[in-house]
């Protein structure tokens, strides 16, 4: 893959990592019409995914640091009940990522071959549309994500295991999950961001036999698509929090049926 190539995936996976509208669909459908493909599409995808993960760590670095230190804080202090919900949302992160190892081990192997199945993916995007759609419509129960309870984590991490195929959408999956089960919506869209990190580390390191094996030169284009989406991952995750806060998700998935059946047709013909 060529420098310049590797920049634009990586601008590419940064503006539609957060944004419901499925990054690997996007990344599957760009290498197969533009031709800026990779022998090793996975493997690049996750490593832009690595600048995406980056960009959740600098942005949520205080919400980290806080939840961390209520690992280590159990005295009967005045914060205790911070400490406490943080240490529940923990466990529900943990819960959640619980269920999306579960759907990866059953289901990964099969999820994979799709990459090499651009007809798919675009259908896959048709039914994000809908799964985005349906999420403005969802009414706020007002459910703190530290109250959310045993289920709901459960719910929320298997629409993050369905989310490996490339064209469903982690970020519209998970949201709209949180938000069925009466989730707030900004605690919805925090919950689904850190979910991500667990998530992405574990993607990586399951192939990091195959990053070892990478030459210099792909090496350089791979840093490369992995800083531009760090730089356009960090600035959409703000964007996208105050869209949910506003009901104005379907935007989006109007733009995702848009993109499938455009893609479907051009396949077609």
């Amino acid at each position: 893959m060529s420098f310049i190539s590797a920049i634009v995936l990586g601008i590419l996976q940064g503006l539609t990592e957060f944004i419901p509208v499925s990054s690997s669909g996007h990344l599957v459908l760009s290498q197969y019409f533009f031709g800026i493909g990779d022998d090793n599409s996975i493997l690049f995808e996750l490593f832009m995914h690595l600048g995406t993960l980056l960009a959740v760590f600098v942005f949520f670095r205080r919400t980290l640091w806080e939840l961390t230190k209520s690992l280590f804080s159990w005295k009967n202090t005045m914060n205790r009940e911070i400490h406490r919900k943080n240490r529940c949302m923990i466990l529900y992160l943990g819960i959640a990522t619980l269920a999306t190892a579960v759907i990866y081990l059953i289901f990964g192997d099969l999820f994979k071959q799709i990459y090499e199945n651009p007809a798919i993916v675009a259908g896959l995007l048709l039914v994000t549309g809908g799964i985005v759609f349906v999420s403005d419509y969802l009414k706020d129960r007002g459910v703190p994500a530290s109250n959310m309870g045993f289920w709901r984590a459960i719910l929320i991490g298997l629409g993050q295991g369905f989310a490996i195929l490339p064209g469903i959408s982690r970020s519209g999956s998970t949201i709209t999950a949180a938000l069925a089960t009466g989730i707030k919506r900004k605690d919805a869209a925090h919950f689904s961001f850190l979910l991500s990190i667990p998530a992405i580390l574990a993607a990586n390191i399951s192939e990091a036999n195959a990053f070892m094996q990478l030459d210099v030169k792909q090496l350089h284009s791979y840093l490369a698509g992995f800083c531009f989406s760090f730089i356009t991952g960090y600035f959409v995750i703000a964007f996208l929090i105050r869209l949910i806060q506003g009901n104005r998700l379907k935007y989006f998935a109007v733009y995702c049926w848009c993109i499938g059946i455009v893609s479907l047709l051009v396949m077609a013909f």
